[in-house]
């Protein structure tokens, strides 16, 4: 008999056990279940298959919000076929493996630089703000053709955007600014199209794009390249640490590398929930009636904790290799920048361990503090020495 729940539970969505875990109440039982949301409800979908069947139907389950605003133009995550398809298409081609061998030398000579620094400097760091931040969001400057001399600035007003600590109209400030700052950007490579992303989207697609759509993909591009990979490199350094046999592996063994890569993203799972989706149609799955018109929220780090898939799944083992995780989502919008991503962790862990062989926390474990809330997880500083 297919069923209809309509009580909220208070569940914690995105609180993580020992810093890494998803909260037991998420792992056990019902694997669609009404949770509390924003000032109202949402179904969470927690098993890997209805996840995937989830982000496999844009039709049924859309990600178009329910009223478009400022902002959304260019914004893929917010967009459904055809119109998603007509903007990914005009990127697919930046993100070629072809491509990023090709950006493999920069990304390793940033790496480098800031490594540098760090050694300079002496112990202790800040992981986070020393390395994890600036190495991705160099990285995409450099893809996105940030003037070398506006980098900076670029940086500040992204980090104000992302501090979770600011109040809520400081970081609303911050990204308009942000909004400005690319749109004026873009009118720019209009005039004089250069050989990065922006001067390509402007040269092969400049009369199907607005200003705004520009400036929302390379935002888009922005925040999703940026501030994913920056949380992984910081968390995954914890986690590294916390097992050390496994960073080992990682800083002696280049065979060992990518394969901790995939297994370090199916066990942190960054990315909780994803973007909100909306039921078009009243629609059945796993036995509950989602009604058209409810928001349906899907749990990326519990589908990565399935024991249907993987076994013994809150376990942290690099020798898994790639088993299928959905730490990069799945379906229409699987991420676009996941070869970036590798590429940049795939660089970092290595050269970072290597560098300092020593590496250790420069505060007790149990003093990280996490963010909790995110929408993006990761700690808020990782201290260490060497």
């Amino acid at each position: 008999m297919v069923e209809t729940r309509t009580d909220p539970a208070e569940v914690p969505l995105s609180i993580r056990r020992d810093g890494f875990d998803p909260v037991p109440e998420l792992l056990t039982g019902d694997g669609v279940r009404r949770v509390r949301w924003q000032g109202g409800s949402a179904w969470l979908v927690t098993r890997q298959a209805d996840v995937k069947a989830v982000l496999a139907d844009s039709a049924t389950f859309s990600n178009a919000p329910a009223e478009s605003g400022e902002g959304t133009a260019g914004n893929m995550l917010l967009t459904d076929p055809p119109e998603h398809h007509r903007l990914r298409r005009m990127l697919t081609g930046q993100f070629t493996h072809r491509r990023m061998r090709l950006l493999a030398p920069r990304v390793e000579r940033i790496v480098t630089d800031h490594l540098d620094a760090m050694q300079r400097s002496g112990p202790p760091a800040d992981l986070v703000t020393d390395f994890a931040l600036p190495v991705p969001s160099l990285v995409i400057c450099e893809l996105l053709g940030v003037p070398w001399d506006e980098r900076g600035e670029f940086q500040e007003r992204t980090a104000r955007s992302m501090d979770l600590a600011r109040p809520q109209h400081e970081r609303d400030a911050a990204s308009r600014e942000l909004h400005d700052y690319l749109a004026g950007l873009v009118v720019r490579v209009r005039r004089d199209p250069g050989d990065d992303l922006l001067g390509m989207l402007v040269r092969d697609h400049g009369d199907e794009l607005t200003t705004a759509e520009l400036g929302g993909l390379a935002l888009l591009l922005l925040v999703a390249g940026h501030e994913t990979t920056a949380n992984m490199l910081a968390l995954g350094t914890l986690a590294l640490l916390r097992h050390p046999d496994q960073l080992a592996a990682v800083r002696d063994d280049p065979a060992a590398v990518d394969p901790a890569v995939e297994e370090l993203m199916r066990w942190l799972s960054i990315v909780h929930n994803g973007v909100e989706r909306r039921a078009t149609t009243d629609v059945e799955l796993a036995g509950v009636t989602i009604r058209a018109g409810d928001v349906v929220q899907v749990g990326l780090h519990t589908a990565n904790r399935d024991p249907e898939v993987v076994a013994d799944p809150g376990r942290f083992d690099i020798t898994r290799g790639e088993i299928g995780h959905l730490g990069f989502g799945h379906g229409v919008h699987h991420c676009l920048g996941a070869p970036l991503a590798r590429l940049e962790m795939r660089i970092a862990f290595p050269a970072l361990l290597q560098r300092f062989p020593a590496l250790s926390l420069a505060i007790a474990d149990d003093d990280v503090e996490f963010r909790a809330m995110s929408a993006v997880y990761g700690v808020k500083a990782l201290p260490v020495t060497w």
